[in-house]
């Protein structure tokens, strides 16, 4: 009989302990999301100002990286504001380095021109 009662008041604590956890649950889903941004540009040749097609546009020390299209364009999505080194690298062209791009809402086209490397 006494491990029948104590299995119900088992049960029943359970019961309560759920009940409260479901009551108190943290609101951090309903939270406003991470505002984030798509970093965009083109990429061209300083000489000639033709725009470059297959050019790895990358941020430093992330594995984010995005390459130019046919019109020389790229873009790179899911970038949250802050401070950013950009690297442009192509064949025969030396790299292009931009250093602490201040990404932001109001900020976020960076136009990259490449140097070929004679």
């Amino acid at each position: 009989m006494k491990k029948l009662a104590l299995s119900i008041m088992f049960v029943a604590f359970l019961g309560f302990v759920y009940a409260d956890n479901e009551g108190t649950k943290s609101n951090a889903s309903e939270a406003a999301p991470v505002e984030t941004l798509s970093l965009s540009g083109t990429v061209l040749d300083f000489n000639s100002g033709e725009t470059l097609t297959g050019v790895e546009v990358s941020i430093e020390g992330t594995d984010i990286k995005a390459y130019t299209d046919f019109d020389g364009n790229y873009k790179i999505d899911d970038v949250k504001p802050g401070n950013y080194n950009i690297i442009a690298s192509y064949i025969s062209y030396d790299k292009s380095f931009i250093e602490n791009f201040e990404a932001g809402i109001d900020n976020n086209e960076v136009d990259i021109k490449l140097q070929s490397s004679k």
